[in-house]
């Protein structure tokens, strides 16, 4: 059987995958391309998650991709918009053409005498095993696991007479009308579903082992209105991005630079916004700094708005376990519920859970590094996108495909075949790719390629500085290897 060949395979129909393959067609015209996509359908995680309320927790200016304005008034927008915005992308640049639906990379193997990558998919509909071949493999399907969420098992679990139900696999059927509902978490799932769900539940609490810091922003961005009414999108789209970034990143650096003074100021944002006599402390006021973990943003307050109409509360304990009438906690406190939301978090899965080999030796992820935190030690032709933790994930994905178009044009006018990030035998002091404290993060975080202590190995999580280097900064450094092969024709017989 002649294998099909493809210059570049795309990995991931979510919003990253959609970017990538926009800036491929625009900047690498000649270049064929396809798309692997696990899932039925496009939108990635905005596909995925259904529960009540799902929205995004960065500004759209910012999470929308930089060539395609996002023009809707909401700054933070609902998950079927985000949804539908992925899904127009692709349309209008016939890129759903290219997607190759239940197909789940499950291993890639790189041969350097034939500077080719040969993929192997599972059909998720049919089983059937589907190899292809390609030039440059370019992994956009995230770092969590979309087939199973984190689930800790409570004790007395099995005892509890209602429903139990996680956030990441939400029943389309799930009727919480006039139901009491507690949903065990503190982040941003959990911060998203009391108020929305506060509206037709009986009572909704929000069960918190230790609180987050949280922070209302405008549902609508005041500067983006009256741009709107004077510029074209694609004039004033970008001017709102660029303030929407700089806000963020001064938010972050004085988080970083004097977090005592932060943690002062959303403290006294809650309390504005809570009932007199509100616990402010110990509900929000957590025990670590601003941006050790990510700030959860609520539009226009709407968590402290639920709060002070009685149709929810907050509550910082520990579960003892899960009795028949719903949770009882440490306290001895018991709080009955029909409907128990484990909003618990997410399980790392880098790169979807694709085993790497090279010249027939396994790559074991969590001991490479990771260059300008797009490439990995030691592999060619491979990038995966990885986006801030401090800032909008899409911010991250552009500038990396972009870069990728750059390397792959590179390659073109230079007639190499293969670009090999090589790490430094010197570098021995690595640290974690990515720097929260969050749960799902440490749990998982040796199974993350290291980044070293300076660049072009280290991130910094600051996109004017990574603007600068990867839109204008040199392709060539001591740390990358382009090389020429003498290539075997690509279709050949398995």
């Amino acid at each position: 059987m002649t294998l099909e060949h493809v210059d570049v395979l795309i990995v991931g129909a979510g919003l990253s995958g959609i970017g990538a393959a926009s800036h491929l067609q625009a900047e690498c015209p000649g270049r064929t391309y396809a798309i692997f996509e696990s899932r039925g359908a496009i939108g990635g995680t905005w596909d995925l998650f259904r529960y009540p309320g799902v929205r995004s927790d960065s500004d759209m200016f910012t999470l929308g991709y930089s060539f395609e304005p996002w023009t809707d008034a909401k700054a933070i927008a609902d998950g079927p918009s985000i949804r539908e915005y992925v899904r127009t992308t692709a349309r209008k640049r016939g890129i759903d053409r290219k997607i190759r639906f239940h197909h789940r990379v499950v291993r890639a193997e790189w041969s350097s005498a034939q500077a080719l990558w040969t993929v192997e998919a599972e059909r998720t509909d049919t089983g059937e095993r589907v190899r292809i071949t390609c030039d440059f493999l370019f992994v956009n399907s995230g770092y969590y696991r979309y087939d199973q969420g984190y689930a800790p098992e409570f004790p007395g679990q099995d005892e509890f007479a209602g429903t139990v139900v996680h956030p990441q696999h939400w029943p389309e059927d799930l009727d919480y009308t006039g139901k009491r509902v507690v949903v065990i978490g503190s982040g941003a799932t959990a911060v998203t579903l009391l108020p929305a769900m506060a509206g037709d539940a009986a009572h909704v609490t929000m069960l918190q082992r230790s609180p987050s810091y949280v922070l209302s922003l405008p549902g609508t961005d005041p500067v983006a209105d009256k741009l709107r009414g004077v510029l074209p999108p694609k004039v004033a789209y970008p001017i709102v991005r660029w303030k929407n970034v700089l806000s963020a990143m001064l938010f972050f650096q004085l988080s970083r630079r004097i977090p005592a003074f932060v943690r002062k100021f959303l403290r006294k944002a809650a309390s504005a916004q809570l009932p007199r006599g509100f616990e402010v402390d110990r509900h929000f006021n957590p025990s670590y700094d601003p941006w050790d973990q990510r700030v959860c943003f609520v539009p226009d307050g709407d968590l402290f708005k639920a709060v002070r109409s009685g149709k929810a509360d907050i509550v910082t304990d520990t579960i003892e376990r899960f009795t028949a009438e719903g949770v009882r906690l440490a306290s001895g406190r018991v709080l009955e519920a029909d409907i128990i939301v484990t909003a618990t978090g997410l399980n790392l899965l880098p790169f979807g859970g694709l085993d790497l080999v090279v010249d027939g030796e396994p790559v074991e992820i969590g001991e490479r590094l990771a260059y300008k935190g797009m490439m990995l030690s030691g592999v060619p032709n491979y990038a995966f996108t990885i986006g801030y933790t401090n800032a909008s994930w899409t911010l991250k994905a552009d500038l990396v495909a972009g870069y990728v178009c750059r390397l792959l044009n590179h390659l073109d006018e230079h007639g190499y075949t293969t670009c090999t990030p090589v790490a430094p035998p010197s570098v021995t002091a690595t640290e974690p790719l990515i720097d929260l404290k969050s749960g799902y993060v440490l749990r998982s975080i040796d199974k993350l390629p290291k980044q070293g202590p300076a660049a072009p190995w280290r991130l910094f999580q600051n996109y004017p500085r990574d603007v600068m280097l990867m839109r204008h900064g040199s392709l060539t450094d001591d740390a990358m290897r382009f090389a020429r092969t003498a290539k075997q024709a690509k279709e050949r017989v398995a």
